[in-house]
């Protein structure tokens, strides 16, 4: 068979190659050519073929058929086969393939080998694929070279050790009599690789760690070795561009850093040197920041003196006046991790960061962004804002976002005044409105209204604002909110912090019908135009008319959500005209709650969406319709309605209609759920229209009494009694009065009573007398349930009790059933 051809040949011909589909010929044409010597245990040639396959592996190609080749070579007993043989096992095999286990009695014989490169070789490859097994198995070699005399074989055995450890952590305790003298030898390289070694221990265990520090004084070894470093001439061997071998002296900070962390000792001892490395390195070369940055990080870890850590900060500031882009990226990061601990140092260098906003390369731009954030504080606000503003401006797409969340979040925490917070959420709704938040419209409003002094300058900046323009429709829902709200403020010219515009009522009126009929305006958008027409209504005088033909027109929209809206209104012209004014009243002052999760409004007399019980207690007065959600939690069994409260300033009663469905097919008693009814009939008659619910007469006029009272609840001082009526021309309605009474010495605060009934009835619970339950029995809270029982089905009854009593939030459930026969028969 002819020689095969060299390695230096196979790579001249597949560099000719001119298409892929050429080179796959030429590799799979020679590796055909290697199987077959393989196959004839041609000796000779196995190195060569050897070499050309793992050419053709860092190629890309399948090069597994010349696994056990590998171990062959490994074998031999020439150098030049065991050199090319362990490489190969090196790329082609690791711990995942049984084969590699066939290594190790060669492995561990040269170990073992009189010839210090054959050793080497072995080291090389168990620290680079040995796995567990194998670590185990040749430990006790690996050791044994550590604690030899001679460089060459300590630094590949440190760094062979250094696997082992991370194969077999258990191991670690061996090595710990060879680590005693590793950093007294002078060669760099045993040096650098005892570091690694003495790191990875101390990572990996606590007690490695405490030993280090206590019993073997590493910390002065390595304060000697790095002052060595500082202080040595110029040495060709290690100088790299003027600075005294700079990998070891990182390998040492790094190693500093570890021992120093919450160790008061071990950083006292650690605080000169690093002092002398930060004021000594050169900085004009990228070796020397290299070494200034591990400086900070360990100056930041460890426990050092304000005075160092400062000057950290310092050479942090100087890195963001660097040209390279890497260095201003890794100094600001640096920064942003350091700000909440060293905020005034940081704040010294606030003008390079803002100028870094400037930036061309986004990485930075996105990390001096989070970093302004962070450096925004009271005294800074008004600057701070400015150039972040003017940074909103101008930035991409993907930064407005972030950049408006936190102009929003810094505004609320340190606004020097109402006005400037509304300028500048105005101001970020004008600039990126469609990129802030959900919550950036009603935390707005919110603002808005409490600043009772502010309305008429708010609603004429906003009126301005929008005049032509509906692209940011977040801004165009907070001013047709504020223009609903406050439009009799807008025509009358009353603003007194600015001059004031002369705007007709028609003329608003055209801005708020632009905004329905307009192509750039969201569903929401127009929900919150139509409902500013209808409260202008009440505000407006000569223009009622034109908002009658306005809502009527929407009551035939395509968009479901604005018909019903359009409808709704249009009944409420309609049939409830008396009682327009009062219910498009100006909203009152909203009082904003802190939960235990997120931040949301609480409207004092209208409809809110309800917290979790367990954030807050549970809020005083009457409370809004959708709070019914929380009867969720008094579900036992299936077959449930829920309770619809009713209050004058809630929603309607028949709102509730919709939980209906949530709650599905759930029984209170646990008992079999009842059969559906047909579609066909319905057990309730619900009113036609979300208004209809709201009737200012009574449900009934004549009462039947002389049905026996039955105390519900009697528990920790707190009593509970049910007194009844019921109607002679409707006696499918009982009225249930409830009486509160409380015989501890302090009073019940914030108290709230709900309930749920079987399916089969329909219940209302109307607004409490009262929210404080007074203590000695010295008063009650009455509440009146009305429950329509058509099927006269016995009555079951869940209830739910919360309150605060002794500075606690209370909470309990009772079940009742002892309902008199009169009360539902």
């Amino acid at each position: 068979m002819p020689a095969p051809i060299r390695l230096r040949e196979l790579i001249r011909t597949i560099r000719t190659a001119r298409t892929q589909a050429e080179e796959r010929e030429m590799i799979q044409k020679e590796c055909a050519a290697i199987r077959s010597s393989f196959r004839e245990e041609d000796n000779t040639y196995r190195c060569r073929n050897v070499a050309k396959l793992l050419y053709m592996h860092m190629l890309g190609y399948p090069a597994h058929f010349g696994q056990l080749e590998c171990l062959k070579l490994i074998a031999s007993q020439k150098f030049t086969d065991k050199r090319i043989g362990y490489l190969g096992a090196m790329l082609l095999l690791d711990e995942r393939q049984d084969v590699h286990l066939l290594m190790t009695n060669c492995i561990k014989n040269d170990l073992n080998h009189s010839t210090q490169y054959v050793q080497g070789l072995a080291l090389c490859t168990l620290g680079c694929m040995g796995s567990s097994e194998m670590c185990r198995d040749l430990a006790g070699e690996v050791e044994k070279l550590l604690k030899t005399s001679n460089s060459y074989l300590r630094k590949k055995a440190a760094l062979c050790a250094v696997h082992v450890i991370r194969k077999v952590p258990e191991l670690m305790e061996m090595f710990l009599p060879a680590t005693k003298n590793l950093l007294n030898e002078k060669n760099h390289g045993v040096l650098h690789t005892s570091v690694v070694l003495l790191t990875e221990m101390c990572e990996r265990s606590p007690d490695m760690l405490a030993h280090f520090r206590k019993n073997e004084k590493l910390v002065p070894q390595l304060v000697r070795i790095l002052k060595n470093l500082i202080m040595s001439g110029y040495s060709p061997e290690h100088d790299v561009s003027g600075i005294s071998d700079p990998f070891l002296q990182v390998r040492i900070l790094r190693l500093l850093r570890i021992l120093g962390r919450n160790d008061d000792d071990s950083s006292e001892a650690m605080n000169d040197i690093l002092a002398q490395v930060a004021t000594n390195t050169e900085t004009s070369k990228n070796v020397g920041n290299a070494i200034l940055y591990e400086t900070v990080l360990t100056i930041m870890d460890i426990k050092s003196e304000s005075g160092l850590r400062v000057l950290a900060i310092n050479i942090l500031g100087r890195f963001l006046l660097n040209n390279d882009k890497n260095i201003r990226y890794v100094a600001l990061t640096s920064l942003l991790k350091t700000v909440q601990t060293d905020h005034n140092a940081v704040q010294r260098h606030r003008s390079t960061i803002v100028d870094c906003l400037k930036d061309l390369d986004v990485s930075i731009k996105r990390r001096a962004m989070e970093l302004s954030f962070a450096l925004v504080n009271g005294n800074n606000i008004r600057g701070m804002m400015k150039e972040l503003l003017y940074f909103l401006d101008s930035c991409e797409p993907e930064f407005k976002a972030d950049c408006a969340s936190g102009i929003f979040l810094a505004a609320e925490k340190y606004a020097p005044s109402k006005r400037w917070h509304i300028d500048t959420i105005m101001r970020v709704l004008t600039t990126a409105g469609s990129y802030v938040r959900d919550d950036a419209v009603p935390n707005l409003i919110q603002l808005i209204t409490n600043s009772v002094e502010m309305h008429a300058y708010t609603v004429q900046r906003l009126y301005k604002a929008i005049l032509g323009d509906y692209s940011q429709q977040p801004l165009v829902q907070v001013a047709a909110w504020c223009i609903g709200e406050y439009g009799d403020l807008l025509v009358s010219g009353q603003c007194e912090e600015e001059e004031p515009i002369q705007v007709t009522e028609d003329e608003v009126l055209d801005i708020l019908e632009s905004v329905l009929i307009s192509n750039m305006s969201t569903s929401v958008t127009r929900g919150y135009a139509l409902t500013a027409i209808m409260k202008l209504s009440t505000r407006f005088t000569c223009t009622v008319n034109r908002i009658k033909k306005v809502v009527s027109i929407y009551g035939s929209s395509i968009d479901v959500e604005l018909q019903q809206r359009a409808v709704e209104y249009n009944a409420l012209f309609k049939k409830y005209d008396h009682m327009r004014s009062a219910l498009l009243e100006r909203m009152p002052v909203m009082e904003k709650v802190t939960t235990n999760g997120p931040t949301e409004i609480v409207q004092t007399n209208g409809e809110t969406e309800p917290a979790p019980l367990e954030t807050k207690p549970p809020p005083s007065g009457p409370q809004p319709t959708s709070q019914a959600n929380d009867l969720l939690d008094l579900l036992g069994g299936n077959d449930i309605t829920p309770v619809i409260p009713t209050a004058p300033t809630s929603k309607p009663a028949s709102a509730g209609g919709e939980l209906l469905d949530l709650l599905g097919d759930i029984n209170l008693t646990g008992a079999p759920a009842a059969a559906p009814a047909p579609a066909s009939v319905p057990q309730v008659a619900q009113p036609p229209f979300l208004l209809d619910g709201l009737s200012s007469q009574p449900l009934f006029n004549d009462i039947t009494t002389g049905i026996p009272s039955i105390t519900a609840y009697s528990k920790n001082g707190l009593k509970i009694e049910f007194t009844f009526e019921r109607s002679n021309t409707n006696p499918s309605v009982t009225v249930i009065t409830i009486q509160a009474s409380n015989s501890t010495e302090l009073d019940m605060t914030d108290f709230v009573f709900q309930a749920a009934v079987p399916k089969t009835f329909q219940l209302q619970l109307l607004s409490p007398s009262s929210s404080v339950v007074p203590a000695f029995n010295t008063g009650t809270i009455t509440q009146v349930i009305k429950v329509l029982n058509p099927q006269k089905q016995q009555l079951r009854m869940r209830i739910k009790l919360t309150y605060n009593h002794k500075g606690s939030a209370m909470q309990d459930l009772a079940e009742v059933n002892n309902f008199p026969p009169q009360s539902w028969q």
